[in-house]
């Protein structure tokens, strides 16, 4: 397994990968989830790229970029047991030298949710994803379905943009309990992360909502927050049920709606969505 930190040794050397060329863009602090990613794209391509970068652009002035997990060492001995074949883990001035004036904005999709929760975020995942994609030049990139709202900026920028490359989402990857896996659960102590099984317990509900034949996209949304409500350290950032392509909130699943939610525990914000179907 080769890592490079460098832009142009990694562009001068991709002229002699093996097709197809799959990426795995990661912020590092690897878990099981990443892994699963990682897998999958080791079935479905002949040289795996996992970049390892905390994109200092998606993080608001307020947030954690400064906290955030890092483990180096141990993510690379993860990917080196995956079989991954290069890791791309460039410095921040390699990504934005002084002089960085150009951004990537992928409108609508972007007005509510994590948008509206976490302002510029999606301006920086835009970004750092297509000069990533620029960079890398893969045939397919790989991302967590928990992150369903920015797999769907992806998938747009992708189409609208021309790009010349698929985007796989891959189902989200599970704690026994239903915690979705995420590198910020690491913040969690013992009592939070026990409450943070919240969150699957109010998507179930949703889930057997719809499979029960409810439609109702408002009445669901207010059972979510009953149960988020019965937990003490939980505080509801936004729960609503939006159409999985758009993003916009419907007020009747009428195929298929996607139950989105964003969820303090203490301090710590998690994020999590299931699909609602028949």
């Amino acid at each position: 397994m080769d890592v490079i930190s460098g832009i142009p040794e990694l562009t001068a050397r991709r002229a002699a990968w093996a097709r197809p060329v799959g990426l795995v863009p990661t912020m590092g602090y690897l878990h099981q989830g990443h892994a699963q990613l990682v897998r999958m794209a080791r079935q479905q391509t002949a040289t795996v790229v996992v970049s390892i970068f905390v994109n200092p652009t998606q993080f608001g002035p307020a947030e954690d970029f400064g906290r955030y997990p890092r483990a180096f060492e141990r993510d690379l001995d993860l990917l080196r047991s995956e079989g991954v074949d290069i890791v791309f883990a460039p410095p921040p001035v390699e990504m934005y030298p002084p002089d960085f004036s150009s951004w990537v904005e992928v409108e609508e999709i972007t007005s509510g949710l994590e948008a509206a929760s976490r302002p510029g975020h999606f301006r920086g995942v835009a970004t750092v994803c297509n000069k990533l994609f620029n960079i890398v030049d893969p045939d397919r990139s790989y991302f967590g379905q928990k992150d369903a709202q920015q797999v769907a900026v992806i998938t747009r920028m992708v189409r609208d943009l021309n790009m010349n490359l698929e985007v796989v989402m891959v189902p989200t990857v599970r704690e026994p309990d239903g915690l979705a896996m995420s590198s910020r659960n690491s913040y969690l102590n013992e009592q939070e992360r026990a409450a943070a099984g919240v969150l699957y317990r109010a998507l179930m509900v949703a889930r057997e909502m719809r499979r029960e034949g409810c439609r109702d996209a408002g009445a669901i949304v207010r059972r979510v927050a009953g149960v988020i409500g019965t937990e003490p350290l939980a505080a509801l950032d936004y729960a609503s049920v939006v159409d999985p392509v758009s993003f916009r909130a419907v007020e009747s699943i009428e195929s298929a709606g996607l139950a989105v939610l964003a969820v303090r525990i203490g301090s710590t914000r998690l994020i999590d969505n299931m699909l609602l179907e028949d």
